[in-house]
């Protein structure tokens, strides 16, 4: 079965025997966690933590490997960002400059970037290296917790644990129920776009339309022709499931049943338990001193987070 992101995947593992309301709140917690100034450290935590997960829902790790062309090219992207805005005073007396010859190169080492490089008005330095570093891996981290949540749990399972999720929301007058089945057929339509953009690139390909090489012009005209049908096509579809809906009697209003129990077990709570754990030291990781005394010196140190 070929993998594409977002798509449920029928295993039979842990993870996908797991309560869907206390998984959802599980990877909302870890994804919050990554985000928050942890530096590498953290991430060696946390990302030894989700690859564990990963492993255990039998998941393939082809589809992590194609991460890694859009993420090097974002990783790539931050690089470029960096050596024209994260770089030193130009009048900085306290950095001892070591010029390279007479083309006006120098380089020195600060404890605040590391070692830097300067020619003209490019920059380069530790720090903006362990920085793109740092940005991409935590994309990374998120894209492979989404991954794990769609690819381990249905649509309705989903649609059930966002409902019970934000059941406080009820008391206000906000219809949570719409709101979840919004979420669900968005996360189900993720996978059908995809393949619908590959079958019109393919089209389109044959049409004699060049997306891999070309000018500028060339690639926008590409562009073009793959966003416009993928567009109609995406109304199409929308306007197809409403009739649907709307012909099976589907009233969001209506009170509703559910055909399907869900149910804790211990398993669930042992494994909730041990990764709401590692997030609870990564969201005090900032603020309790002893735990900050756990760092990759010379990294964490540049970082300064």
């Amino acid at each position: 079965m070929r993998m594409v992101f977002g798509r449920y995947m029928p295993y039979n593992s842990v993870v996908h025997r797991m309560d869907p309301r206390i998984k959802l709140f599980m990877v909302i917690a870890l994804i919050v966690a990554v985000f928050m100034p942890v530096g590498f450290t953290g991430f060696v935590l946390i990302g030894t933590g989700i690859i564990c997960m990963y492993t255990i829902s039998k998941l393939s790790f082809k589809m992590l490997f194609k991460l890694f062309t859009p993420i090097l090219f974002i990783f790539i992207m931050l690089i470029i960002l960096n050596i024209f805005v994260l770089h030193p005073e130009t009048n900085d007396t306290s950095i001892n400059w070591t010029v390279l010859g007479s083309s006006g190169a120098r380089y020195a080492e600060s404890s605040d970037y590391g070692y830097i490089f300067n020619y003209k008005k490019l920059w380069f330095s530790e720090k903006a290296l362990y920085r793109a570093t740092y940005m991409t891996l935590r994309i990374f981290l998120m894209i492979t917790l989404t991954t794990i949540l769609t690819g381990t749990t249905q649509p309705l399972e989903l649609t059930l644990a966002i409902e019970d999720l934000l059941w406080p929301l009820k008391l206000i007058g906000i219809p949570v129920y719409i709101f979840s089945i919004i979420i669900s057929i968005a996360l189900r339509m993720i996978p059908t776009l995809i393949d619908e953009a590959g079958r019109i690139m393919k089209a389109q390909s044959s049409r004699g339309i060049d997306f891999k090489n070309g000018n500028l012009a060339d690639k926008v005209k590409g562009t073009t022709s793959l966003i416009i049908p993928l567009l109609v096509s995406s109304f199409n579809k929308a306007e197809d499931l409403a009739f649907a809906m709307d012909s099976r009697g589907f009233d969001p209003h209506a009170k509703r049943t559910r055909y399907r129990q869900v149910k804790f077990r211990l398993l669930d709570w042992v494994i909730f338990l041990i990764y709401i754990g590692i997030a609870a030291i990564l969201f005090c990781y900032p603020y309790v001193e002893v735990l900050r005394q756990v760092e990759i010196p010379r990294i964490d140190a540049i970082l300064n987070l």
